[in-house]
């Protein structure tokens, strides 16, 4: 080994040169801007690196940034110091990416069961075929039909507990009885025949012709009057002979063209007094094919009379029930 070349203690000869400024070897360079003897090593390359190939090269003024690559908290700066604010302004971007996340899964989870919640309603709800397929005027009648009805029972309801209430208070209770049973006895005295009843209604006076007014006809009528509502009747003969109609009154024919009614004779013409409302009975009397048509054609004319008073004042005896008993 030559004069010219020192021993770095490594192995490898350190080619002669000028010395370093600084004094003698081992001493430290007195300049402000010379560099550490640390960071000098024979073994650490010197000057800029060549990229490789099959790395990428960054443009001027651009740091190049791999998508893979984590970022560095402690990262510096070309001048050796830590980048200011890199540590914060790091952490809210991760944190607000996990955060984005989860409330998309939540957003994405509620919206799915919002739908099965649709359709698990929309098959529980499904509609009636049978209305399905009934039409609007239909469905608007039944409705028009049960709100009638409602009322109509509301108002059964509100009698019934109006009822009620009177029968319960005392003194007024037993009043009210007594008044409702006066009531009903006087209806049954009335359809009895037992009671005289006065209101509006008709005179039918029938006429004969050729033929005399038969049973049949006077029955065909009576029976057209109780059909059109009538509440009290009585038949009248010539010689003013007055007899009361009730459910069991009959009718037969007699001697010379009389009639029987209830086994008294009667002779003609032929008057019935009826209580009920007029205009309905008359037209009952004057169907096509009915009593005036009939007696019409027999020959004899019927002739009506609308009073506003009608007086139904015969009587009928008592019928003594023999059998027949109330259901206690």
């Amino acid at each position: 080994m030559s004069d010219e070349q020192t021993d770095t203690g490594t192995g490898w000869p350190q080619p002669a040169g000028p010395a370093r400024p600084g004094g003698p070897a081992g001493e430290p360079d007195p300049r402000p801007d010379a560099p550490d003897p640390d960071e000098l090593s024979p073994l650490a390359p010197q000057g800029p690196a060549r990229p490789s190939d099959d790395e990428p090269v960054a443009e001027p003024g651009v740091e190049p940034v791999d998508d893979g690559a984590t970022v560095d908290l402690n990262a510096v700066s070309r001048s050796g110091e830590p980048v200011a604010g890199s540590e914060s302004s790091v952490e809210p971007v991760v944190a607000g990416r996990s955060r984005w996340s989860t409330a998309g899964v939540m957003i994405a989870a509620l919206l799915a069961l919002l739908g099965f919640t649709l359709v698990v309603q929309l098959k529980t709800t499904s509609t009636d075929p049978t209305l399905g397929a009934t039409r609007q005027e239909d469905l608007v009648r039944i409705l028009s039909d049960l709100d009638a009805r409602e009322n109509r029972l509301q108002q059964d309801i509100r009698a019934l507990e109006d009822s009620q209430r009177q029968l319960r208070s005392g003194e007024q209770g037993r009043q009210a009885a007594l008044d409702e049973a006066t009531r009903r006895a006087d209806e049954l005295g009335i359809l009895a025949g037992t009671l005289p009843a006065v209101g509006p209604g008709l005179t039918v006076q029938f006429d004969s012709g050729v033929k005399p007014i038969s049973a049949n006809r006077v029955l065909d009528a009576v029976q057209e009057l109780r059909g059109a509502g009538a509440e009290a009747m009585q038949i009248s003969g010539g010689d003013r002979a007055t007899v009361r109609i009730i459910a069991s009154t009959y009718f037969l024919d007699g001697d010379n063209g009389s009639l029987m009614v209830e086994g008294r004779r009667l002779t003609g013409p032929y008057t019935i007094t009826v209580i009920g409302d007029p205009a309905t009975m008359r037209t009952a009397l004057n169907i096509p094919g009915g009593v005036v048509a009939s007696v019409r054609g027999d020959g004899g004319n019927v002739t009506f009379g609308e009073r506003e008073v009608a007086e139904v004042s015969a009587l009928h005896v008592p019928i003594k029930l023999e059998h027949a008993r109330p259901v206690s």
